[in-house]
């Protein structure tokens, strides 16, 4: 399996983290020739070894141990070791876990971790972190001074503040000094009607109240919801209709400030003058599976024909499936694969993608009724103009039954 790494900046406490023992971040692998079973080809990469073993094992875990693959409490496996292995070949990573020295204000931890990441790290630590804390990562060079060779991991605490914009409360972080530099940090347009309290060169304090204002003028601000985005990762070890969330995506929060006129007591217009994301929308990562074992014969041999990438083989096999069964002569309605009988007038699907009409396959090639791979070149010119990819015509299809 191709890994899959994914990073996000975090942000937390001044917290200093030593490793003892220096990360390699490309490690150099020497090759071992394990033992061969039978069934899937599974690489152990571990212990600056790559490892090939043959196995009819059912999971990474079980493949593992044939191996002699020893995995020690807080070593972590990549994919994990539950994994279900359903594919013909995969490969495997071992992360040996190290002693990491933390540091926390005063608080001192010992812990193993076989992580790099600053996330990873804090979370085996036992740290929680937010989206405004500062986090940077620097080299020990003073071995002395700080007890050993590694990494130092320097995370600085925002500093928590309520602030109340035009009439309504919300607690949020920031690392800004001042209250002017706060507002700038949160995107905060002050209009030449508008206060701020208290004003704009003072300190930032840990509890303060940040007050913005507009004078004369009626305001309502309410707090909304800010959709997160979505990021799919293809997965060839996966069959076609895989899907698993990696990292859950959650919704984000901002204050919209209106400016409402009233007439008669009663508001009759409204006019957006300030939004102000709060927490700020965290991406899902979601892993999509592309593999799909097609029967040995055309099928195969069209889609390269017709000089469609392997990695999209699964997205088409999906779609041609459901709509032709791969019958290139098949009219749209029939149950049955028949031999060339014509081709259907407007308003009527044709061929493997069932085009409709199906003349318009022409543009591809004058043979379009009766040559598959005329018909796949047209299809991958229709999937990629329309929805920008196979992938994308395939969630498209998935959500509608249709494309």
């Amino acid at each position: 399996m191709n890994n899959r790494i994914i990073t996000k900046v975090l942000t937390g406490v001044s917290i200093v983290v030593t490793l003892v023992a220096v990360y390699a971040f490309s490690p150099i692998f020497h090759s071992t020739q394990a033992h061969a079973e039978n069934g899937r080809i599974i690489t152990i990469y571990h212990d600056g070894e790559q490892q090939v073993i043959a196995t009819d094992a059912a999971t990474v875990g079980e493949a593992l141990d044939r191996a002699g693959v020893k995995v020690e409490q807080n070593d972590a496996v990549e994919p994990t070791q539950d994994t279900k292995l359903v594919a013909q070949s995969y490969d495997v990573n071992v992360y040996r876990a190290r002693p990491v020295t933390v540091v926390d204000g005063t608080s001192r931890y010992r812990i193993m971790s076989p992580y790099q990441s600053a996330k990873k790290i804090a979370e085996s630590a036992g740290l929680h972190v937010y989206d405004e804390d500062l986090l940077t990562m620097s080299r020990i060079d003073d071995f002395v001074a700080e007890g050993g060779a590694g990494l130092m991991l320097t995370i600085t605490r925002s500093t928590p503040i309520h602030i109340v914009l035009y009439g309504k409360a919300v607690d949020i972080r920031t690392q800004a000094k001042t209250v002017g530099d706060l507002l700038k940090e949160k995107g905060v347009n002050m209009g030449d009607k508008d206060g701020v309290s208290p004003a704009a060169s003072t300190p930032v304090a840990d509890g303060m109240i940040v007050d913005v204002y507009r004078n004369g003028e009626q305001t309502v601000s309410e707090e909304k919801d800010v959709d997160f985005t979505t990021k799919q990762i293809q997965d060839a070890d996966q069959p076609v209709g895989y899907k698993n969330i990696q990292t859950p995506g959650s919704k984000g929060k901002k204050i919209v400030t209106y400016q409402i006129e009233l007439k008669n007591g009663q508001e009759v217009s409204r006019k957006e003058i300030q939004s102000v994301t709060t927490v700020e929308a965290k991406e899902q990562v979601e892993i999509i599976g592309t593999k799909v074992n097609l029967p040995a014969g055309s099928h195969q041999d069209w889609m390269a024909e017709a000089g469609i990438s392997a990695g999209d083989y699964g997205f088409v096999d999906y779609i041609v499936s459901r709509e032709s069964g791969w019958c290139p002569t098949k009219w749209q309605g029939e149950h049955a694969c028949n031999g060339y009988h014509g081709t259907p007038g407007a308003g009527v699907g044709y061929g493997l993608a069932q085009a409709t009409p199906g003349g318009k396959m022409v543009s591809a090639g004058a043979d379009w009724a009766t040559n598959p791979i005329t018909q796949l070149r047209w299809s991958t010119s229709y999937a990629v103009g329309r929805y920008g990819s196979w992938q994308a015509a395939y969630n498209y299809w998935v959500a509608h039954h249709n494309w």
